[in-house]
């Protein structure tokens, strides 16, 4: 690494993954420094470029939006090229590409890749130190492998909904694209193991992400209870299937989030609240005592919380040091200065519009970060194909007219 740039600067990855969990881990590796090239499908782009509103910018009454707020929350410091690798000429370009990078992000269909010469395997022999990842929604190993994996479905696939929602309501899904958010994250760890195994072997990787497994592996404890005893957790709610108290509370006047991780704690928790009693009672002095009498200690403590607002108990465990917290909208979040300044960046985009981004979670010293807007659909495409690949003005114009790029 050179020393004020990014940990990734001097790596090239092909990004030619759509929707979330591909440009997720993408995205992860632009922000670590790694110059990233977004592969986009000539005349409509990813297709989350149309999922909105709210889209940014907007201009007239009818606008056509260049970005869905989707897209820019997962494709910031990226380049963006259009290819059609279903092309003679789009694969042929796709190669120079590949044969010039050092990681290949994807999500396309198990049989057409390979009918296109694009499988991993292929890919392999023809650039044997390219890192290839590929995300389904099932693995390249399974008899759904060219099944499309959605994030409601594998939620729903995956136990995940089973263990959340209300306890005696309907199964629910997390509030956001939770297992594509997962899989780009295992995603972004397996290309940096290999990016680091290449050095010693010299050889490049394949690697084989799925939706499922990233999301079953991601629910831990939980999933590993069940293994463990053959029982079936039942659905919690905001609560906790093996600590108690840790769970959401009623307050007199709003909600609040009780998080009693330890015996101490407890202990803690009873002195403050002024409850000496339920301190010394032997039905609640360890954790899994709590658990076990979960039913008795709840009620008590949900009755406790509604005597005082939210503000006084605020107040009140933070001088005892008991874990807790309000239940903060986005507006609450980025209402805190301190903390806004850390989650939120502003940029330009292409046609010099300020656009308010997430901003990247990496704070890493000796190293510069910069953020870039995500590109608008082909923005990159002619200073790519001539400084990277060579070609002239006149070559990309019939790329252009042919419907190449």
């Amino acid at each position: 690494m050179i020393e004020g740039q990014g940990p990734l600067a001097g790596i090239r990855v092909l990004d030619a993954s759509r929707v979330l969990a591909g440009p997720y881990c993408g995205q992860i590796l632009g922000d670590l420094g790694a110059e990233v090239l977004k592969i986009e499908r000539p005349g409509s782009g990813d297709e989350t470029r149309g999922w909105g509103p709210p889209f940014a910018p907007s201009t007239g009454e009818t606008p056509v939006p260049p970005f869905s707020a989707y897209f820019l929350s997962c494709n910031r410091n990226k380049r963006g090229l259009t290819l059609d690798l279903a092309h003679p000429e789009g694969q042929r370009l796709f190669h120079e590409l590949a044969r010039r990078s050092d990681v290949l992000l994807e999500n396309f269909r198990a049989d057409s890749a390979e009918r296109l010469g694009m499988g991993p395997s292929q890919l392999l022999a023809k650039h044997p130190r390219l890192i290839i990842c590929s995300i389904s929604g099932f693995g390249r190993t399974s008899s759904q492998r060219d099944a499309p994996g959605y994030d409601f479905a594998i939620q729903a696939l995956s136990g995940l909904m089973s263990i959340t929602g209300p306890v005696d309501g309907p199964p629910c899904k997390v509030g956001v694209a939770a297992t594509d958010v997962l899989t780009g994250l295992y995603a972004a760890v397996a290309v940096l193991a290999c990016l680091q195994a290449r050095q010693r072997s010299g050889h490049g990787y394949a690697i084989d992400l799925a939706l499922l497994d990233c999301a079953v592996a991601a629910q831990v404890n939980v999933v590993q209870a069940y293994l463990t005893s053959g029982s079936l957790p039942p659905r919690q709610g905001n609560a906790h299937l093996q600590i108690v108290p840790y769970q959401l509370f009623a307050t007199k006047d709003n909600w609040l989030v009780l998080a009693v991780g330890n015996d101490g704690q407890w202990q803690r928790f009873c002195r403050a609240a002024d409850r000496a009693d339920l301190a010394a009672d032997e039905r609640f002095t360890t954790n899994p005592l709590r658990v076990r009498n979960r039913a008795i200690l709840v009620p008590i403590i949900e009755t406790l919380m509604r005597s005082r607002t939210t503000a006084a108990w605020e107040e009140l465990l933070r001088r005892a040091e008991i874990p807790h917290a309000p239940v903060w909208t986005y507006a609450d979040l980025f209402g805190q200065p301190e903390l806004a300044e850390r989650l939120r960046v502003t940029v330009r985009d292409a046609a010099g519009q300020p656009v308010d981004l997430i901003a990247s979670p990496f704070h890493i010293a000796g190293t510069t970060t910069t953020t870039t807007a995500p590109p608008a659909l082909g923005q990159d495409t002619d200073e790519i194909l001539t400084q990277l690949l060579g070609l002239n003005s006149d070559q990309v114009r019939q790329l252009r007219q042919q419907g190449v790029v």
